[in-house]
């Protein structure tokens, strides 16, 4: 595995400080596409990325390429497509994923059943057994993407989404995505010299990606990976890695002052908890009331939020006076200040009643959403 062709799955709106994290971790040929990066990586990147990257969803490396205008095509294509000696006996699970369509395979269910069943018949024609499909933890993720009449086949690197970080079981209703939340705060350039404040925090999402960029805390350093089992996987390499990882954390550094709000009792406890589970509670603190109750930090900082729109959660007409009590709030108390706010409805932010200076488009949880930027006056 010393060059290696990657797709990386990010959030709409985050490919491009994505492919920026990518650089930084060595990654050469990037290529920037919609919800996605392509790039070519060496086994020490492949690991770094895995155990440091905060943005992706998912990380698939590319197998094989092919001309694929059928179900026929496709399923010889698939028998060719890698050594299944080597990659998927009968002894290893798999599960298929399938993304994009073309004229004559457009529909992700039947692709991913045609897939399999070239998978299965050549097993058996191999060993005389097949495979067990596990789509919930299988040793093989297998992905396949059409584009019109080309078809690229990857395994997918983990069977779940990378944004959990495992620190959540508590999440809350609408939560923000741990990867957006960290995408956000790249954006916002904001930095642990700065004090960062969070009015409406929910479960806490803004402040744990914040308290664990600031601690450097590599978030795949507890995960377990499925290339762990690839065949060309270099035990060593991944040793050493990881140590690497290990040594970002910065147990005595003095972090900012890292706050939240929540008035609901509930979502309170939610965020507690989390915060207890990532043993971030000595850098966090969350005051159980609205933020308007209690004096504000005396020094200038950045301001996070992520207010609800109207809809998942809340009633447009009564999140008006929730924007504009918010807005009312910090042209007082946090003059001088930066506030980010991700919105998902340009009728409830007009009611902040500040110019915004930048916003940035982002997909969250499929609401077109932007990331807008204030100064304080």
């Amino acid at each position: 595995m010393k060059n290696i062709n990657i797709v990386v799955l990010f959030p709409h709106g985050l490919e491009e400080v994505g492919a920026t994290e990518l650089k930084r971790f060595g990654a050469k040929c990037i290529q920037i596409m919609r919800g996605s990066v392509f790039c070519k990586v060496d086994t020490q990147c492949f690991y770094r990325v895995h155990l440091q990257a905060r943005l992706p969803f998912r990380i698939l490396r590319e197998i094989s390429n092919f001309k694929c205008i059928g179900k026929e095509s496709l399923y010889r294509a698939i028998q060719n497509s890698f050594d299944f000696k080597e990659w998927l006996d009968p002894s290893k699970s798999f599960r298929v994923d399938v993304s994009g369509i073309n004229s004559e395979l457009n529909h992700s269910h039947f692709t991913a059943l045609q897939v399999k069943n070239a998978i299965i018949d050549l097993q058996r024609e191999i060993w005389g057994q097949r495979s067990f499909i596990n789509l919930n933890s299988p040793d093989v993720c297998i992905h396949l993407h059409i584009r019109y009449e080309s078809a690229t086949l990857s395994f997918a690197t983990s069977s779940s989404s990378l944004h959990r970080r495992g620190y959540k079981p508590a999440i809350g209703i609408a939560p923000l995505k741990e990867n957006i939340a960290a995408g956000l705060l790249e954006i916002s350039n904001w930095d642990e010299s700065l004090t960062l404040v969070d009015p409406l925090c929910g479960s806490g999402t803004f402040l744990l990606e914040a308290a664990s960029i600031a601690r450097g805390i590599s978030p795949g350093l507890n995960r377990t990976f499925l290339f762990e089992n690839w065949p060309d996987f270099n035990l060593q390499l991944w040793l050493a890695e990881k140590e690497l990882a290990r040594q970002l954390f910065k147990p005595k550094k003095n972090l900012p002052k890292i706050l939240g709000f929540e008035k609901d009792i509930d979502i309170y406890h939610q965020a507690i908890i989390n915060i207890k589970n990532a043993n971030l509670q000595d850098d966090i603190e969350i005051r159980l009331g609205r933020y308007n109750e209690f004096r504000f930090p005396n020094e200038e900082g950045i301001i996070v939020c992520n207010p609800p729109y109207g809809k998942r959660i809340g009633d447009e007409k009564d999140l008006r006076i929730l924007y504009k009590d918010l807005g009312d709030f910090l042209k007082i108390n946090a003059s001088g200040w930066h506030l980010w706010l991700l919105n998902g409805n340009s009728k409830l932010s007009s009611f902040l009643g500040m110019k915004c200076s930048r916003r940035f488009p982002i997909s969250n949880g499929g609401i077109d959403c932007r990331w807008m930027h204030y100064q304080i006056h």
